[in-house]
């Protein structure tokens, strides 16, 4: 039979909080941007050695910043350090929330997958006879392919 990964069930009361908490977390970052793909590739991207060498250039330009043009707007870039520093943990949170959220996803949709092809096995198996094969008609056009023929005319169009 199948292997069953997880047993767990979740309460509408409990899903509406999960999707609250979400929406409350967007609330709470009224900021956030949702940047194009071009956008992600087009900027600098701050990394591990990255934030070294920007806390060593915010404290240079903090001590001495005179050197810099009149039109560079050190209190910005202070807003943006501190931002970062205050998302980064978040953002790791969430990282590893999402992660689990999507390795049970995964989980639980391959136990429901596994079972629904052994109730489809039996189903055509034992149920000539049983009134069960218009079902096993209609669950096994999941697994039809399209003729070579079918497929090449609906690319050329």
């Amino acid at each position: 039979m199948t292997t069953n990964q997880i047993s767990a069930t979740m309460t509408q009361t409990d899903r509406d909080a999960v999707l609250a908490a979400v929406a409350t977390i967007k609330e709470k970052l009224p900021f956030l941007m949702d940047l194009t793909p071009e956008q992600r590739k087009s900027l600098p991207k701050m990394g591990d050695k990255s934030q070294a060498f920007v806390n060593k250039a915010l404290e240079v330009a903090t001590q001495n910043p005179d050197f810099l043009p009149r039109s560079f707007d050190l209190e910005e870039m202070k807003r943006d350090v501190e931002l970062f520093q205050a998302l980064y943990p978040v953002s790791l949170s969430l990282t590893q929330l999402q992660e689990l959220v999507d390795d049970t996803v995964m989980a639980v949709g391959s136990d429901a997958y596994a079972a629904a092809l052994v109730v489809y096995s039996f189903a055509k198996a034992s149920g000539k006879g049983a009134g069960l094969d218009a079902v096993a008609d209609e669950m096994g056009k999941r697994f039809a392919r399209k003729s070579r023929k079918a497929q090449s005319e609906g690319t050329t169009a």
